[in-house]
């Protein structure tokens, strides 16, 4: 069973599995009112090390253009409605998830 991603924009998480086995849980940020995460359901397309600005350590791309996982340089963040769509992770968070996932895997993305 291939590995998708879950994340919940109103409890601020990012559940990883491997089929229906849930393997971790992460803290995330999401968009604000005037600029909310998109539901729907997306594809992990790129991932850039070290993107600069506020993406913190690591981008990961989702197929809907501008979206994307990411870090961030701004920590108290995490667990907040803050972001202009994207979702924001802690940077060892982002990283250990990016190790887990390969470029292809399913972002399914609900309130």
């Amino acid at each position: 069973m291939a590995r998708w991603i879950d994340v919940s924009t109103s409890q601020h998480q990012l559940k990883l599995f491997d089929g229906n086995r849930l393997i971790k849980v992460y803290p995330i940020a999401v968009g604000k009112i005037l600029s909310p995460t998109p539901s729907g359901t997306y594809m992990i397309i790129n991932k850039q090390r070290n993107p600069g600005g506020p993406f913190g350590v690591l981008w990961m791309g989702l197929s809907k253009p501008h979206y994307g996982i990411h870090g961030t340089n701004n920590p108290a963040s995490i667990g907040k409605n803050v972001s202009h769509g994207c979702i924001r992770m802690f940077n060892h968070d982002v990283l250990e998830l990016s190790s887990r996932v390969p470029i292809g895997t399913r972002v399914f993305i609900h309130k």
